[in-house]
């Protein structure tokens, strides 16, 4: 399934695949997926599965699928910095121009008894 949510005026393109729409009919309650957008020595971007969303930034698709973006960022650039899980701590990142890091795409799919989930950037991803 494609569709086309809207988030700070960007719109989303969603692809659900068929696996993925089955475990979704499933749920009693909402899948949460949060887009992260990590901001450190280097950027990363993920997709974290949640009870809820812990962004201020978030769509709902439907009743069975919430999306949120969250850009966040280290509280320092270096290796020596963690936390008790021997990650470096992270802290919301608060940008000027949200809307301007909203990814174009999201994908879910699920494989193996897990959710697998990317956003992107690239606009004609959705076309392929």
């Amino acid at each position: 399934m494609k569709q086309s949510i809207n988030m700070l005026d960007r719109q989303i393109e969603i692809k659900i695949s068929k696996a993925a729409e089955k475990q979704l009919a499933q749920r009693s309650e909402p899948l949460c997926l949060e887009m992260e957008l990590y901001f450190s020595c280097m950027i990363r971007k993920r997709v974290l599965v949640r009870e809820v969303i812990s962004s201020d930034f978030s769509s709902v698709v439907s009743d069975k699928l919430h999306i949120g973006f969250r850009p966040v960022m280290t509280k320092a650039c270096g290796v020596t910095e963690t936390d008790e899980s021997g990650k470096p701590p992270l802290t919301d990142f608060s940008i000027k121009k949200p809307e301007s890091y909203i990814p174009h795409w999201l994908t879910l799919d699920y494989k193996k008894g897990e959710w697998r989930s990317e956003f992107g950037y690239l606009e004609d991803f959705a076309s392929e």
